[in-house]
């Protein structure tokens, strides 16, 4: 049996980089634990203090299949090039396309890059975190 993952980002705002993901990847905002209406209404319950409800948040794939992506708030900025990243693989033939719509969604381009028959784009989240698009 192989062993689930979760991806975490650390970041300054974990509300909206997990809706920029969720709206990337086609995943949605993570909801509650059943039985409760909305996440204060959990935190409180739980004994979370108001002041700790922004550090988290999490982007899950509505079908069950792909990886939830976590993301946590820290004091320090991004410092450096990702050792790890996310490749959105579209095909070549809707690349431009996805680009477009994800700069839409707060994304930038970094780099766009062809090697023979194999391009891909070089992107940042709204946080500076690069991923490619291929």
């Amino acid at each position: 049996m192989a062993t689930r993952v979760q991806v975490t980002f650390d970041c300054a705002d974990p509300a909206r980089l997990s809706a920029f993901w969720a709206a990337a990847l086609g995943y949605v905002v993570q909801p509650p634990p059943e039985g409760f209406g909305s996440w204060p209404e959990f935190l409180t319950r739980i004994g979370v203090p108001e002041s700790e409800w922004d550090t988290r948040s999490a982007a899950v794939d509505p079908d069950g299949t792909g990886p939830r992506l976590f993301f946590q708030k820290v004091p320090e900025p991004k410092a450096a090039k990702n050792r790890v990243h996310l490749d959105v693989n579209v095909g070549h033939d809707r690349v431009d396309a996805e680009v477009a719509r994800l700069v839409a969604e707060g994304a930038s381009v970094v780099e766009d890059t062809q090697v023979g028959p194999e391009r891909w784009v070089v992107m940042a989240d709204p946080e500076g975190n690069e991923f490619c698009v291929q």
